[in-house]
């Protein structure tokens, strides 16, 4: 027997389901910034255990639409299935994927594989409409508001540079595309390649948003040159769009902009033993020079001068 199997909370909450009475081993998933992930091996099969912590609610996680929307991913054919949950205690039990786990040296080096992930985003994207809306200024004006709040930290010069991310936000209004039902958190180790088919998981962000959000949020945490943003953008539109990819660079900067006062609000409250403060750092030192620099004018003019 390993030792989580003697755990005492774990087995409080396996408890709780019966398809967990067979169970025989319990493995710790690593990854998980705003949960515990846990496969657990019975004898009818495998599954995952999430366990959330209360705290995660200041990070604009609804878990009510968690658990739908990663049903709706299910009914789409790209998500795990929902086994069972226990909602007071922010704990989702899901299928088994027997897949490979991406990284993003996979995106950024194999053959093939983002016009894959291009496809799998566009089965996402035109399945059943999510629970609730992701509007991703909304939720940073949010995050500001925490951490201002409650005197977090936030790097030096940050709220000088929020004039600059709100003409961005102005710009990407002028012309809004369609919501279609968003991931909103793709990092690579989000995507499963079980051989076949790619699959999406961790739907804790996933509501109602536009497409190039997704597009441009994954090729910043992938870290994607430009040339393989393209490719992403060129295969996901089936054209070649200029106009897309100026979006798509555009919500990456907001979103790595407001992802940092995400990693200020963990760095607090978080009982996950990680180094927050610099991932944040990490974050701001990747979007500084972009959102000072050509890259962020050559972008505002792009999404200023478009006629549709």
């Amino acid at each position: 027997m390993n030792s989580l199997m003697e755990d005492e909370e774990l087995s409080v909450i396996c408890a709780q389901f019966p398809i967990l009475g067979s169970m025989h081993t319990i493995t710790s998933l690593s990854g998980g910034l705003t949960n515990k992930n846990y496969r657990i091996d019975t004898r009818q099969g495998s599954y995952v255990l999430r366990i959330s912590d209360p705290s995660s609610s200041l990070l604009s996680i609804d878990r009510n639409n968690e658990r739908i929307n990663t049903a709706r991913a299910n009914s789409s054919g790209i998500g795990p299935r929902v086994i069972d949950c226990l909602a007071d205690e922010n704990v989702l039990l899901l299928d088994w994927i027997e897949a490979r786990t991406l990284h993003a040296a996979d995106l950024q080096h194999e053959s093939g594989l983002l016009e894959r992930i291009a496809r799998a985003l566009k089965t996402l994207h035109t399945g059943p409409a999510f629970e609730g809306d992701f509007y991703f200024p909304e939720i940073r004006s949010h995050y500001k508001s925490t951490v201002v709040g409650n005197n977090y930290f936030m790097p030096d010069g940050y709220l000088e540079l929020e004039s600059r991310v709100l003409e961005l936000e102005k710009a990407l209004q002028l012309h809004p595309e369609f919501k279609v039902p968003c991931n909103n958190d793709l990092l690579a180790e989000n995507f499963l390649d079980d051989g076949e088919k790619i699959w999406i998981i961790d739907y804790e962000y996933a509501g109602q948003n536009e497409a190039t959000f997704d597009i441009g949020n994954l090729a910043a945490e992938s870290e994607l040159t430009d040339a393989q943003l393209e490719r992403l953008s060129d295969a996901y539109w089936n054209e070649h769009s200029p106009v897309k990819i100026a979006k798509a660079i555009a919500w990456s900067m907001i979103a790595r902009y407001g992802w940092v006062l995400w990693g200020s609000i963990q760095e607090q409250v978080s009982p996950i033993p990680f180094d927050f403060r610099g991932w944040s750092l990490k974050k701001w030192n990747s979007v500084l020079p972009e959102l000072t620099g050509d890259r962020y004018n050559q972008v505002l003019q792009t999404l200023l001068n478009t006629q549709l």
